[in-house]
């Protein structure tokens, strides 16, 4: 592996790292408070998210969550599958 990839791959995980930790303050702040909007500041964009958009945050979380799982394993020398149904 070229240490040009492996610098990239490294770079996403500590962006990524930092943009899950965004979005479960925004997630957070709407499980426990009533605002109905939220500053959410990724490290690389900010933008003005509403209540509404909950589960939006959540989704955007889990794909973050997954892609750190597989940004970690590449950069352990371990190969990802990537699996889909067929239905």
């Amino acid at each position: 592996m070229s240490d040009q990839l492996r610098q990239l791959w490294q770079d996403q995980l500590d962006a990524d790292v930092i943009a899950v930790k965004a979005y479960n303050a925004a997630i957070l702040a709407f499980a426990t408070t009533n605002i109905q909007q939220y500053q959410l500041d990724t490290g690389q964009t900010r933008q003005l998210v509403t209540r509404a958009a909950l589960s939006t945050l959540k989704n955007t979380r889990d794909e973050l969550l997954n892609e750190i799982a597989v940004l970690e394993q590449r950069l352990c020398g371990r190969g990802t599958i990537h699996m889909v149904p067929g239905f």
